[in-house]
């Protein structure tokens, strides 16, 4: 008997006890969070979460709207208010929004491409439209998928470790729609598509945007889903007065602003506890600003911190985060693609780099996501990756939204010294002939028209196949022994000549990428080059004297390689191109040409001291082999410029053109300082040589003869950049100031 006593008197005690622990369980308030959008605005939300971190508070419940759903759902991951801090500060919110992908993940021509054309337009039976939205919204994805990666098979959002939801709207209907199911990261980006901002989401045939159009505060959801107390963070603007509405984007905002500022006044009553950070001086896209609204979201949630304290209170059970960890390598095991009907899966997946049952790092992972979109041939690449049984091992799983504009039409603006004021003009077609070509006709008109033209079958690793034709021309005042013969009589009367040159070329090729960066071509060549002068007259014509005018015929030999992170200020990356000309024939003027060699190579290496201060070394030389009597192919260095002719380069302290040479030997240190966001400050010195047959000798290196330093002020605009420079050499006490305004073309 006193054994069946013990045993009752246990049941009893654990009895009692699991009734306590219940009878506590159900007094501890469910804690739910809402928390609204606001664009950059919305960075108060994480001020807000450090705090409650740092009180200890449970959150069982979070909805969030736009914004409030990014920073919301990746609380709800698990990632802690310190942690969204550090993450979010880490941002470059301009590549972030605008989908401006590395410069590395773009092909050559893509690259050309970014440092030319101004505006960007679809162009469709000579009819010019407008995108549906300045972003794509894919670098967005990028980022969310990276960081929800962890929780990426919960489909359930209810199941993550803080149960969540947010509200997206129907394009189509405008219907408010609870996202609770589905790709956590899809439904998100989703949620923020700012219209105009960012193009719609289709998930499930759904056209979505963002959830902000008709629910920004989604606290009566919230309350459904059993929540006794709502902490609320509201980040919306207010209504502007006259004065502050200058711009359409500004009347756009607050005409959306009426009922979602209207709906706040009720929705702000259910709240049990309300939070608006004082951040009215802070626009929605005051990314730069991220740190100070951060610290105005904390100082708002302190000024309700009795409050918090008093839920604090009612809360004995703390459940700390387990603080996610971004993953920063896998393996792709699988490759499934979907979607892609135009584009084959050898292409996408030579742009994707993904070599199967390796190891890379999330880096390199995001690298080839980026390869494929920079191409600018879809609009959208949603993907998952599937987890297999082994750790950091997945199987990768993409849709692809092939693009269906294929026509384009951009423009360009640009003035310097030697081509003056030009205004350019651009066709592209995508899928001319098949479906990986691409055509592209430049006009450039101006004080010297010229074009471009390039027809490109990409095959990416395999061998693809080009066509360029250029006609190039200026005026300019050039060292006399470019033009003239070196027996003529007028060599040593004249230092210069005002020359007319054009330059006609044409070449086809064939090229193969290799290592990612490095591409080959191989080729055959026609250029007819002339040059003529109105100072020196013929004086049996009594007409302007010409110098050349002559077709050569030529194989050629292209390596390149590229890697600067920004073509015009890099800060790193090294840059190698390498040419070489072998020249058969001429026709024409030229009645004694004998065959000829030519080999140049330009090499750079840009790095940083620190974010505002780097330093590009660059080197150049070349060289004849053969015949030294055609001198209109020989080297030239002066002035200041991009995308010379020929074997034209640039060279501080001398006008454009001012030494020449068969051969040649360069080098130029170049100091930038961006002492503000995309303003620079340069310093530069240059060295060189150039002669006929410097390296006959070995001491060529010894003989850097002319020298040149230039200081100048950059500032990159959309146009391009504004540049001014002031170069003076010693050797011959003389000064020149170059200007250029917009992309080299």
């Amino acid at each position: 008997m006193k054994k069946n006593h013990l045993i009752a008197l246990l049941f009893l005690i654990v009895l009692f006890s699991l009734k306590a622990q219940n009878s506590t369980s159900q007094s501890e308030p469910k804690i739910g969070l809402v928390l609204s959008g606001g664009g950059a605005k919305g960075f108060a939300h994480i001020g807000v979460l450090k705090v409650i971190d740092s009180l200890k508070i449970n959150i069982d419940y979070i909805a969030g709207t736009s914004m409030g759903a990014m920073i919301g759902s990746l609380y709800a991951s698990g990632y802690s208010g310190k942690q969204l801090e550090e993450i979010f500060e880490s941002q470059d919110f301009d590549a972030l929004i605008n989908d401006d992908f590395p410069r590395a993940s773009k092909s050559f021509y893509e690259r050309e491409s970014a440092q030319k054309y101004v505006v960007n337009l679809p162009f469709d039976k000579f009819k010019i439209s407008l995108p549906s939205a300045l972003s794509r919204g894919q670098n967005v994805y990028n980022l969310m998928y990276q960081l929800m990666l962890p929780v990426s098979n919960i489909n359930d959002f209810s199941k993550l470790p803080i149960p969540f939801f947010c509200i997206a709207t129907n394009m189509e209907t405008g219907a408010s729609l609870i996202m609770d199911k589905g790709k956590l990261a899809e439904a998100v980006t989703a949620s923020g598509a700012l219209p105009s901002l960012f193009q719609p989401v289709v998930i499930d045939g759904n056209v979505l945007i963002d959830g902000g159009v008709t629910n920004n505060f989604p606290v009566e959801e919230l309350r459904a889903k059993g929540m006794d107390v709502i902490i609320g963070v509201d980040v919306q603007d207010g209504l502007k007065d006259r004065e502050a509405l200058k711009s359409a984007p500004d009347i756009l905002l607050q005409i959306n602003n009426f009922r979602t500022i209207n709906a706040m006044k009720s929705k702000a009553e259910l709240v049990d506890i309300y939070i608006k950070p004082d951040i009215s001086t802070f626009s929605l896209i005051s990314f730069d600003e991220g740190k100070d609204i951060i610290a105005h979201g904390e100082s708002a949630a302190r000024t309700q911190l009795n409050k918090l304290q008093d839920v604090k209170s009612r809360q004995p059970n703390y459940k700390a985060h387990n603080e996610q960890k971004v993953l920063d390598s896998l393996k792709i095991i699988g490759v499934n693609l979907d979607g892609n009907e135009r584009y084959t899966r050898s292409y996408m997946l030579g742009r994707l780099k993904f070599q199967g049952d390796e190891k890379i790092s999330y880096s390199d992972f995001r690298q080839g996501i980026n390869n494929l979109m920079a191409t600018n041939n879809f609009d959208t690449f949603r993907y998952y990756l599937k987890p297999t049984d082994k750790e950091a091992e997945y199987n990768f799983v993409g849709k692809i939204v092939e693009s269906k504009t294929t026509t384009f039409l951009r423009l360009g603006i640009h003035y310097d010294g030697l081509y003056k004021s030009a205004i350019l003009a651009n066709l592209t077609k995508k899928k001319l002939l098949f479906n990986n070509d691409i055509a592209s006709l430049d006009v450039i008109l101006g004080d010297n028209s010229r074009y471009n033209f390039d027809y490109f079958i990409d095959k990416g690793f395999y061998i693809s196949v080009g066509l360029k034709s250029r006609y190039n021309q200026f005026n300019k005042s050039v060292a006399s022994s470019l033009v003239l013969e070196e027996e003529s009589p007028l060599i040593d009367n004249l230092n210069k000549v005002d020359v007319e040159m054009s330059d006609f070329t044409n070449q086809i090729y064939l090229q193969t990428i290799f290592r990612k960066d490095f591409a080959l071509r191989l080729g055959a060549e026609h250029k007819r080059l002339k040059i003529t002068s109105e100072t020196i007259l013929d004086e049996a014509e009594d007409d302007e004297i010409v110098f050349e005018n002559t077709d050569y015929f030529s194989v050629f030999g292209n390596l390149k390689f590229d890697n600067y992170d920004n073509f015009h200020f890099p800060k790193s990356g090294f840059y190698f191109n390498g040419n070489f000309h072998l020249y058969l024939d001429a026709s024409g003027f030229n009645t004694s040409f004998l065959d000829f060699s030519i080999a140049k190579a330009d090499l750079g290496y840009a790095f940083s001291f620190n974010d505002k201060l780097s330093l590009k070394t660059e080197a150049s030389g070349g060289f004849k082999i053969g015949d030294k009597s055609t001198n209109a192919l020989d080297f030239g260095i002066g002035g200041y410029g991009s995308n010379f002719i020929n074997n034209f380069s640039s060279f501080y302290g001398y006008d454009y053109l001012a030494l020449t040479g068969d051969s040649f030997l360069k080098s130029t240190f170049t100091l930038d300082y961006e002492f503000f966001k995309n303003h620079h400050v340069s310093l530069a010195a240059n060295y060189a040589n150039i002669d006929d047959g410097i390296f006959d000798s070995g001491e060529f290196i010894y003989l850097l003869k002319y020298s040149g330093y230039a200081v100048g002020y950059s500032l990159e605009t959309f146009l391009g950049p504004l540049e001014a420079k002031y170069s003076y050499s010693p050797d011959i006490g003389k000064s020149y100031w170059f200007f250029n305004l917009g992309f080299w073309f």
